[in-house]
């Protein structure tokens, strides 16, 4: 089987440049690099971070360490709608329970998984984060959701699907 080699498209190359201008260091411009190409090939496969290494002049070790080290860094296919539940003390006190019951129900997967269409994935965060004001609640593609209930939940999940069939 042979992988298709991964580069920058062109707009995302000249994105990377202005991403390198706004650091002193090279290596300070990794974790927005990797953003950058999570972003265009949808998670990080060894493709990526053999590419990023080169373009960073840094060794594929200290990609992979910083890969696998962030949780926003995906190793494998999400779909395009990425949801992450937390899981902290302060969402289980206010259900964040019945919400990942919800969820599993809803998109026919378990936590890790992806719905057969592709459009959501979703997993269960045992890490707070960090909007307990906002319990139970999750991130959708990085936008924070709180005060959750089943309803809301239904309702955001439909308005991200709808969103995907008008644009």
């Amino acid at each position: 089987m042979s992988t298709q080699a991964f580069e920058f498209t062109p707009e995302n190359l000249q994105e990377f440049r202005d991403i390198l201008s706004r650091y002193p260091e090279r290596r300070a411009a990794l974790l927005p690099t990797l953003h950058l190409a999570q972003e265009q090939n949808g998670h990080i496969s060894t493709e990526v971070e053999a590419y990023v290494a080169q373009i960073m002049e840094l060794p594929i070790v200290d990609v992979r360490e910083v890969v696998t080290f962030y949780s926003l860094y995906f190793r494998r296919p999400m779909g395009h709608h990425h949801i992450r539940v937390c899981m902290s003390i302060a969402c289980m006190l206010g259900d964040c329970e019945g919400i990942r019951n919800h969820l599993r129900t809803r998109l026919g997967v378990a936590p890790g998984g992806v719905t057969a269409d592709g459009k959501f994935s979703w997993e269960a965060i045992p890490d707070c984060l960090g909007a307990c004001e906002l319990a139970p609640m999750m991130q959708l593609d990085g936008e924070y959701y709180g005060n959750l209930t089943p309803e809301k939940v239904d309702e955001i999940l439909d308005t991200a699907d709808h969103a995907d069939k008008r644009g």
